[in-house]
């Protein structure tokens, strides 16, 4: 606990071997915004051409940073593939509820998470 007037000046996170192989990518409405519309951080390890483990987390579409959990379970095990990125987006974002004026947000989450992916696995596999 923190008592007044105390201020975090560093975060220690484990070492993770998934972790090295992690990427970020932003969509910004232009290049001169600092901010991003959507934003994905994410670290796929695949052997043998089917996803061992997955990370995913969305930056820009809800209040805080959102953890894809139901990608990531929906791409354990599964071939690493177009068509398995966008059935793990589409299980992520089903239950999305966006307002009136962030809904372009949904197919701009969803696309980024497969074009991210597919990016990722083709340098390399992780």
């Amino acid at each position: 606990m923190l008592e007044h007037a105390e201020l975090i000046v560093a975060v220690e996170l484990p070492a993770l071997p998934l972790a090295a192989r992690s990427h970020y990518r932003k969509v910004r409405d232009r290049a001169s915004y600092a901010f991003a519309l959507v934003s994905l951080a994410s670290a796929i390890d695949v052997a043998d051409g089917v996803v061992s483990d997955v990370r995913l987390a969305f930056g820009g579409v809800a209040h805080r940073p959102w953890r894809a959990w139901r990608a990531e379970a929906a791409l354990r095990r599964s071939r690493a593939t177009e068509e398995a990125f966008r059935h793990a987006a589409d299980v992520e974002l089903a239950g999305a509820n966006p307002l009136p004026g962030n809904a372009f947000k949904v197919p701009l989450a969803r696309n980024l998470l497969v074009r991210a992916l597919l990016d990722q696995v083709e340098a390399g596999g992780r």
